[in-house]
């Protein structure tokens, strides 16, 4: 489990400082008004320098049966040409992608192993076959349909006798629109529910009964660090790994990890009363010792809101557990904690949950001079299990929702380019829209490389100059530090426009037996759905609108 997934801030977040950070929806307004703004300034100022005194009368009259077609849309008539581009799509045997679905299917079950022991692995390997052969398979099929429809009708003019009937090109793009993504979602439905009963059929029920078809529901928290003398850090002790995803404790000294997990009450347990608190910790060793005897660390919980005596809050340790260093361990504390003999016992819920549902967990390593390693998401209170399916369903819902977008900006550039150009420029976005290509331009929009710019790069190059080394503090440096700071910023409106397609893959969380979470995941991918919905459903509309349709 090496994935850490954060909710989407999608209003504002109020800041230390007394500031607000914006979310997606504050982002997204202030982008698409923005791009809104200047081409209807750069529109009105081309149709003045061209028509002269007529051009304010032109620019009204566009901009009214613009706002016309907006407000005339007709659903009768949209469904008529989703309906025509579902049957088009039909004709030009795009459910031919079924044969193959079905060969991979036929002979894939001779390259997974043997089905009668199975592992956790093979069981990850199993589903996240399902889903990406699903995924390969449908997306290109959307996205050629998509990109050369309506290129297609031009070329055979047989959109010129659907131009000439009352329908309007905005209710065009939107039935182009709908009519490819109900042709994909039909092969989607039929891919998914085979691959489901593939994936039940092909695991054995010795291991459904142990759990590795699992949907867990996790519940991650904030993860804070005491060092070796008590004081708070933000990270623990670095031992030298080249991934800085982990940080270290040191064993038998106040070096502490603290997990803050909110909105915890009586639903996080299970039906006998027990806390489930799955741990995937890693451990380093100064010296080998005995190998056979793994690293043992503790919980504490912590209730600051009922101190036992003055600056010495509540607190309940727990035996000393072992670590697995390969693969992860669920412990069970139950809601009664206490030990025998012990005069006081206390209530999980009652005693250690604060009054705004907080739950604070403190772990530490017993083994003198031995390091145990953690990130956020190695420690969580796993609620009670889902059904598989609904992770499956969720991941299917992440594929269509992508599909979705991918018909968007596909029917959207067939608007204005041809078909193999159209379909270069999607590829091109999709590509562009991984999770390392808005990693890496995160770290130039926010200077996280050093060496600065465009021209403060290429001059340090040059001139042989250290990144680290401050340049010069003259005019000509100045200026070159101001051009390079408008191409970062140009760099970050590119950045908000380019599709994040890291929420749409969901398929990591339920190969590794986990719930699609929806704050996470889900909602970010609807969102994103939607965002690109109207400026592209708008500006294929706009490129109808001007386009010669006689021009092949």
């Amino acid at each position: 489990m090496s994935f850490d997934p954060h909710p989407l801030l999608i209003w504002f977040q109020k800041l230390p400082n007394g500031g607000y950070l914006l979310g997606a929806i504050p982002v997204w307004f202030i982008i698409a008004g923005g791009l809104a703004l200047l081409v209807l300034s750069v529109s009105a100022v081309s149709v003045f320098v061209t028509h002269r005194g007529a051009g304010g009368k032109l620019f009204l009259r566009e901009l009214s049966g613009c706002i016309s077609d907006v407000l005339s849309l007709s659903p009768r008539r949209i469904g008529a040409l989703a309906k025509l581009t579902f049957l088009e799509a039909y004709r030009r045997k795009a459910l031919a992608v079924f044969v193959v679905f079905a060969l991979l299917f036929m002979f894939a079950g001779w390259f997974m192993g043997d089905s009668k022991e199975i592992t956790n692995d093979q069981v990850k390997v199993y589903i996240s076959f399902v889903l990406r052969a699903i995924s390969w398979l449908v997306l290109p099929v959307v996205l050629v349909l998509s990109c050369f429809g309506i290129p297609e009708d031009i070329r055979l003019r047989s959109l010129h006798t659907v131009v000439t009937k009352p329908a309007r090109r905005l209710e065009i793009v939107l039935g182009r629109v709908i009519g490819f993504s109900l042709i994909g979602t039909v092969v989607l439905l039929v891919m998914s529910s085979v691959g489901y009963i593939w994936i039940v059929r092909q695991i054995p029920k010795t291991a459904k009964d142990q759990g590795l078809l699992s949907c867990r529901v996790p519940v991650y928290g904030s993860l804070t660090f005491l060092d070796r003398a008590g004081t708070p850090a933000d990270k623990g002790i670095n031992t030298g790994d080249l991934w800085e995803f982990r940080s270290y404790i040191e064993g038998a000294t106040a070096a502490r990890a603290i997990w803050t997990f909110k909105n915890m009450d009586a639903s996080a347990l299970d039906s006998e009363g027990n806390l489930h608190l799955e741990n995937q910790f890693t451990a380093f060793r100064s010296y080998k010792g005995d190998m056979k005897r793994q690293l043992l660390f503790d919980f504490k919980f912590i209730n600051p809101e009922k101190p036992i005596a003055p600056n010495q809050p509540l607190t309940f340790t727990t035996d000393a557990r072992q670590v697995n260093e390969f693969r992860g361990v669920t412990d069970k504390i139950n809601r009664k904690l206490g030990r025998e003999g012990d005069e006081k016992t206390y209530d999980l819920i009652d005693d250690f949950v604060m009054k705004d549902g907080s739950l604070i967990v403190e772990v530490s390593c017993i083994d003198r001079e031995q390091y145990l390693g953690m990130a956020r998401p190695d420690l969580f209170v796993r609620r009670p299990d889902q059904p598989f399916y609904i992770g499956y369903a969720k991941a299917v819902l992440g594929i269509e929702l992508l599909l979705i977008l991918v018909t968007i900006m596909s029917v959207t550039a067939s608007t204005f380019l041809k078909g193999p150009i159209a379909a270069v420029l999607t590829s091109c976005l999709l590509m562009l829209g991984g999770e390392d290509s808005h990693n890496f331009m995160d770290e130039l929009v926010f200077g996280k490389f050093k060496g600065g710019g465009f021209l403060e790069s290429i001059y340090r190059i040059i001139t042989h100059m250290n990144p680290t080394t401050d340049l010069p503090d003259n005019p000509a440096f100045v200026g070159m530090r101001f051009f390079d700071a408008g191409l970062t910023n140009f760099l970050w409106l590119c950045k908000q426009v380019i599709p994040r397609l890291q929420y749409f893959n969901m398929s990591d969380y339920v190969s590794n037996g986990f719930d699609v979470p929806w704050d996470a995941s889900v909602v970010p991918s609807i969102l994103v759905t939607l965002g690109y919905l109207v400026p592209c459903v708008l500006l294929g509309y706009f490129a109808l609108r001007i386009r010669e349709l006689e021009s092949k």
